[in-house]
């Protein structure tokens, strides 16, 4: 059966799913979703996702929304190569570093929440509210892998994950917005390992 990805490149949300296909090795079609310029919401993309967001993943007869779920549902339904660990302690410490990269840190930075942010205080309020926003919360999500069980080269030891998933697209928006990555050594050398892997180059912007 077709799986489709309804996308826009350069969103951190549809980024995440891109690379969770990658590292699973689902081949999928793509249907480009232009937020800048209000394809989010056409009729047509409101029928399959009524919150006018990206990613929308039709698999399976199913139409998915939300990049965490549709994370979680690849893992339970397509569970090798594995995105998360098999502890439960493990499990729950990759998830909490994707949930302060997709709960804390992205959902401030949106289009939507920027484009208000610019209508009230102007470009410059901008800039600064989501540089401010995304290098702290970078910081926090060092300090989250500062841990004895950081090991190896990625977010959880030697294979790219589920949290992985998360940061390298937050990464992206950093550097995009010119954030100082100084002093996060953990998150570059994650980044590091993550910039030479298949599954995220081809999902790069």
């Amino acid at each position: 059966m077709r799986i489709v990805l309804h996308d826009y490149w350069r969103s951190s949300a549809s980024y995440r799913v891109r690379i969770a296909l990658g590292l699973k090795g689902i081949a999928y079609d793509e249907i480009a979703v232009d937020l800048v310029a209000g394809a989010q919401r056409d009729h047509e993309h409101l029928a399959l996702n009524p919150q006018g967001l990206v990613p929308v993943l039709e698999i399976d007869g199913l139409v998915l929304t939300q990049s965490l779920a549709i994370m979680d549902y690849l893992e339970d339904t397509r569970p090798q190569p594995a995105l998360l660990p098999e502890a439960p302690a493990d499990r729950a410490r990759v998830r909490a570093i994707a949930l302060a990269v997709a709960c804390d840190i992205h959902p401030v930075s949106n289009l939507k929440v920027l484009a208000r942010v610019e209508e009230l205080a102007g470009a410059e309020a901008r800039a600064e509210w989501n540089r401010r926003n995304i290098a702290e919360g970078l910081a926090a999500v060092e300090a989250l892998l500062d841990h004895p069980g950081f090991t190896g080269r990625f977010c959880h030891g030697d294979t790219p994950g589920y949290a992985d998933c998360a940061l390298i697209p937050q990464i992206y928006n950093a550097r995009r917005w010119r954030v100082p990555l100084d002093g996060l050594a953990r998150i570059g050398s994650v980044a590091q390992a993550c910039e030479g892997h298949a599954a995220f180059m081809v999902a790069s912007p």
